[in-house]
């Protein structure tokens, strides 16, 4: 075998192989843990209920925000203090806050500068006085329960630092938004479980999230000069010897891109944050007593590889159909072979996540012809993105401050 026929198999056994070890871990983690939740639960809260914080960073989220506070203000949990951060918004965002306090006394309103998500967590943090901070962002809807159910996890154990909530796709109104439906149950969804499985999770979602403060105190909060903050304080957190556990349960309903320019960037600035966090830590992370992080930086550098394997393939098969004297390479074999088995693997990830994801999504079927293409799509974006970003990172300085600009969410459409 020649080089392209390695790289023939490698291209197309890395997919099959996170998405097998994907699969067989969402489905442990649901015979183990997630079928033996209830599942609606109405909680009884008592005087016992730890003091929770709602952190709600804000920029340029006129609007939407008026939808988000009143979903907080109607949680099933008695013990809340809800805090939003206005990021220097530049529309109508700081006057409707303003107008929001008449109706709800109980919601403090910050204003600052325009310094970044980062920056107005911090701000935020400053002033709360929960034990457990949850953040969400300005334009999310909260389940009415999903506070309760990640209290439960610092309830239950002192060594949980952080847990990440469960988003839903709620812009579903074109291609793209239905296609994600998928992504967040197939992909991200089933990630989240294997990694909860194995010990180490690479992220929370910063859209729905908690943390135990002393936790966040302890790490002195969250990272200014990181693009993405949310993959940052995961690994610090657990690097700091805490435990970040996965909540299906915490549903959060969320604005996604509906537009490739809009989705494209958006996952632009995802990768250029995994390898920022993977470059600080790095070193950290190697250190016997974070032997626990070892599975998740193997798997890390082993999907950045596979992207620029993609690329090398593409160019190396190219120049055997333009000189004609090039060896025989069995790697059309290769891909004839396991380009069937990833597309029969592919078919089993999305059935085996929707069945898991429509106990909290029954809509999510309605999905189907769209999400089913797209490991397909998720492989190829993440291709494109990790080789064009993994540069940026490295390029990156230390120290810069990371602000945020206004996403393209595509058409506001309620759907629950």
């Amino acid at each position: 075998m020649n080089i392209l026929d390695y790289l023939a198999i490698f291209t197309f056994i890395y997919p099959s192989a996170m998405a097998t070890v994907w699969i067989c871990g969402g489905i442990y983690f649901y015979l183990h843990w997630e079928r033996k939740q209830p599942w609606p639960t109405i909680h009884e809260w008592h005087d016992d209920a730890p003091p929770v914080t709602v952190l709600l960073p804000c920029f340029n989220e006129g609007r939407n925000i008026e939808e988000t506070v009143k979903h907080l203000f109607n949680q099933n949990y008695p013990n809340l203090e809800i805090i939003a951060i206005n990021d220097g918004s530049t529309d109508d965002t700081a006057s409707k806050l303003e107008t929001l306090k008449l109706s709800f006394p109980q919601l403090k309103v910050l204003h600052q500068q325009n310094n970044g998500k980062a920056n107005a967590l911090n701000y935020g943090l400053s002033k709360a006085n929960g034990e457990i901070i949850v953040g969400i962002d300005g334009d999310s809807v909260l389940d009415y329960d999903a506070i309760g159910y990640m209290v439960e996890h610092f309830r239950g154990s002192p060594k949980v630092s952080g847990v990440t909530g469960n988003p839903r796709v709620r812009t579903r109104s074109t291609a793209i938004g239905k296609i994600q439906t998928g992504e967040f149950s197939s992909i991200i969804g089933l990630i989240k479980r294997a990694q909860r499985i194995y010990g180490m999770v690479f992220t929370i979602s910063g859209v729905v999230c908690a943390f135990r403060k002393s936790a966040l105190d302890a790490i002195n909060g969250w990272n200014t000069d990181m693009v993405t903050e949310d993959i940052d304080v995961s690994w610090r957190l657990q690097l700091n010897g805490g435990q970040v556990r996965y909540e299906p349960r915490a549903l959060c309903w969320v604005l996604m891109p509906e537009t490739l320019r809009g989705l494209f960037r958006q996952r632009l600035r995802w990768a250029q944050g995994g390898g920022e966090v993977f470059l600080r830590y790095f070193t950290t992370s190697l250190k016997w007593e974070n032997r626990r992080f070892w599975i998740l930086m193997f798997e890390y550098m082993l999907s950045v590889i596979w992207c620029y394997s993609v690329i090398l393939f593409i160019l190396t098969w190219s120049m055997t159909s333009l000189f004609s004297d090039f060896s025989y390479s069995m790697a059309g074999d290769f891909i004839s072979y396991f380009g069937g088995a990833l597309v029969a693997i592919s078919f089993i990830q999305f059935t085996v996540s929707f069945i898991i994801d429509s106990r909290y999504d029954k809509k999510i079927f309605r999905c189907a012809y769209w999400c089913i293409w797209y490991p397909f799509v998720y492989w190829i974006l993440n291709m494109i993105t990790v080789v064009i970003a993994f540069p940026k990172a490295v390029m990156r300085q230390k120290g810069r401050n990371a602000t945020w600009e206004s996403p393209d969410r595509g058409e506001l459409f309620h759907e629950k």
